[in-house]
């Protein structure tokens, strides 16, 4: 008999809107077992974005809503917990494009993650001590004011303070958009750190697919809304179809314009 891991986080089918009337994501289900991470691949406005913020309940009136379908976070609905309440309940977004307060220094926008489970001083500054062991380049800024940081020390910023409020998944949003290839690998290495000595499971939103399964154990892949294909890491990237559109040269893809269909599970 197969015994089925944990699963943290399970989607099921799920329909969400992008603002008012956008059907952004369509029918969606994936999970995330504990322990694990699993990358969410495609192109811009496959959606997602859109399916990480539902997740997370930052989808709203204005910015959208899930239509239909259910997201469980270790059992409960999501849909009943607000996005503070999901923090504290160890699930924490890092937002595509960083997010930072500019005017505050890196160490000021490191703490302010740790005020959301109000610790003690003594284990604020543990946290805060902890964070500067995965990303010492931020101990070497942490008196620098966070808007004059280079895009790859914001990201770090940003996962830094996420990282305070002691989550056990993270939802990241694009972690590699606008950033050097070195920085981008840096950040891929910190993640496999922090999932294999802390036990922090991922979530990650990207369109480099290549770098995101070469650290996945699991990937989804959607377009236009759907997942049109899922599997281990190490499956998706024998694939000669997800070699060619999302590994492979543009070239390729271009001259091949199948789109993906099926599931390698």
């Amino acid at each position: 008999m197969t015994i089925q891991a944990k699963s943290f986080l399970e989607i099921t089918n799920v329909e969400a809107l992008y603002g008012q009337a956008i059907l952004a994501v369509r029918d969606v289900s994936l999970r995330v077992e504990e322990g694990k991470i699993v990358a969410l691949l495609g192109a811009n406005g496959a959606g997602k974005t859109t399916t990480l913020k539902a997740v997370s309940n930052l989808l709203g009136p204005e910015r959208g809503k899930v239509s239909r379908g259910i997201i469980l976070w270790q059992g409960e609905p999501v849909s009943s917990l607000s996005a503070s309440r999901l923090v504290a309940k160890g699930v924490v977004q890092v937002l595509e494009g960083r997010h930072c307060f500019p005017q505050l220094t890196v160490e000021e926008n490191i703490l302010a993650g740790g005020f959301v489970r109000k610790p003690g001083r003594a284990e604020l500054l543990q946290n805060l001590e902890q964070v500067y062991t995965w990303f010492p380049r931020l101990r070497e800024k942490r008196n620098t004011k966070a808007g004059l940081t280079s895009g790859g020390e914001q990201q770090m910023v940003a996962i830094g303070r996420a990282l305070m409020t002691k989550p056990r998944l993270v939802l990241l949003d694009e972690p590699s958009m606008g950033l050097a290839p070195i920085i981008v690998q840096e950040i891929f290495e910190i993640i496999r750190t922090l999932n294999q000595q802390s036990g922090v499971s991922f979530l990650l939103a990207e369109q480099n697919a290549n770098l995101a399964l070469r650290y996945a154990d699991y990937g989804y892949i959607l377009e236009t809304g759907r997942v049109v294909l899922s599997g281990t890491a190490e499956e998706l990237r024998a694939r000669d179809d997800v070699h060619d559109f999302y590994l492979g040269s543009a070239n390729a893809a271009k001259s091949n314009p199948r789109r993906l269909s099926g599931s390698v599970v």
